[in-house]
């Protein structure tokens, strides 16, 4: 008898080993085009003042040189000493000392959090050897730190969403039948992925327009300036142009240098938990891109297939990013509570839908039951919960 050909395992099975790989490329060729479209914005936003600022430059040096009799090469020696002893933390204007005990603390402060203004680096071998070390320890417990309050901040969001779900099932009245079914829609009921993170970005958005107002009383800096640098400052891209708390003395200096830190500790949690929502978002994206290309193949034996949508209590992904043929389930799978594998870790399919369980969960007050406690690791959230939640099933197996 001729053996009968599996058609879904010879065209889905494929897909699923190559996903992964799928999804990296497709990433890579999106990051790729985003930053050559990001070259061309600022190369026609900025090159025609780098021009305009080399030019009056040259002019200066030109009517400086003519002025007092100068000879051009050594004002340029000079010039060169300058910026030697600036990469040191020599400046024309006084400003604060650079490596006191504050300073230093400063400066750690932008080493862990891996901000990095660069208006203080070690010059010496042997602090350069140090902040290898100290970094590599320091930034790997700032991510383990900021992993940790996201999942504290999603802890809170989901007491709060629940919170407002229930006083608006509440005005809605209850009695008899009502009551029956405001229970049935408050079990089923699920927190949104979506309204973390625009309740992050409202947080983020708020602290950086506090921190701003500062900024600009204290600094002298306008206040579209002091946005510039909350961002710059809280994403953690630390370019270094500007930067905040850098004068010889301000007017209570002690307490805007707390207000400072403060701002930006707050700033840079929120801003790094906004972008971990966003990039799990951009990753069911993508595999919702994936499973377009794939079904519009016409030897796939999805073609033509309607998505299949879950009832409303049980739908954790927004219908915008689901996706189809075996992803179905796989997610019926994954969010019974069944510990997913490896593979799907390291695609982190999955982080979007963990996120919105264990929102369910918290708002819910049933945490997921497991012997974590007793072998150190804990839940955290999204890819963290994957990835602790393999580690802990590791450690039962052995």
């Amino acid at each position: 008898m001729p053996r009968r050909r599996d058609v879904s395992s010879s065209c889905c099975l494929p897909l699923h080993l190559n996903e992964d790989n799928a999804r990296f490329g497709l990433l890579a060729a999106l990051i790729l085009l985003y930053l050559l479209c990001g070259a061309v914005v600022f190369s026609a936003l900025e090159h025609p003042s780098e021009l305009q600022a080399h030019r009056h430059w040259d002019q200066q040096l030109a009517n400086f040189t003519e002025q007092n009799s100068i000879n051009l090469k050594s004002l340029h020696v000079l010039l060169k000493q300058y910026e030697e002893a600036f990469a040191a933390g020599i400046r024309v204007d006084k400003l604060r000392p650079r490596w006191d005990f504050s300073g230093a603390f400063y400066f750690v402060a932008t080493v862990v959090s891996t901000i990095g203004f660069g208006m203080t680096t070690p010059v010496t071998v042997a602090g350069k050897i140090f902040l290898i070390f100290y970094g590599l320890l320091g930034c790997a417990a700032t991510i383990l730190f900021f992993n940790l309050f996201l999942e504290r901040i999603i802890t809170m969001l989901a007491y709060i969403m629940r919170w407002c779900h229930e006083r608006q099932l509440r005005r809605s009245g209850v009695g008899g039948e009502e009551a029956r079914s405001e229970d049935d829609s408050l079990e089923g009921w699920k927190p949104s992925v979506y309204y973390v993170m625009l309740i992050l970005g409202i947080a983020a958005l708020l602290i950086a327009c506090s921190a701003s107002a500062l900024y600009s009383a204290m600094e002298d800096w306008d206040y579209f300036e002091s946005l510039y640098f909350c961002f710059v400052a809280f994403s953690t891209i630390g370019f270094g142009d500007v930067v905040s708390s850098q004068r010889e003395s301000y007017k209570a200096q002690e307490a805007y240098r707390l207000g400072n830190c403060l701002f930006i500790l707050m700033g840079v949690c929120c801003i790094y938990s906004l972008f971990n929502v966003i990039s799990i978002i951009i990753k069911q994206t993508l595999n919702w891109i994936l499973g377009k290309l794939d079904c519009s193949k016409a030897q796939c034996p999805c073609r033509g297939r309607p998505y299949r949508r879950r009832a409303p209590g049980k739908r954790f992904t927004n219908a915008s990013v689901e996706t189809v043929c075996d992803s179905e389930t796989d997610a019926g799978r994954r969010l019974s509570g069944e510990m997913i594998s490896v593979n799907d870790f390291m695609a982190n399919k999955v982080s979007l839908a963990i996120l919105q369980k264990q929102l369910s969960e918290t708002a819910h007050g049933n945490p997921r039951q497991s012997h974590v406690r007793q072998n150190g690791f804990s839940g955290g959230v999204g890819a963290f919960a994957i990835m602790n939640n393999r580690l802990q099933e590791t450690s039962v197996d052995r």
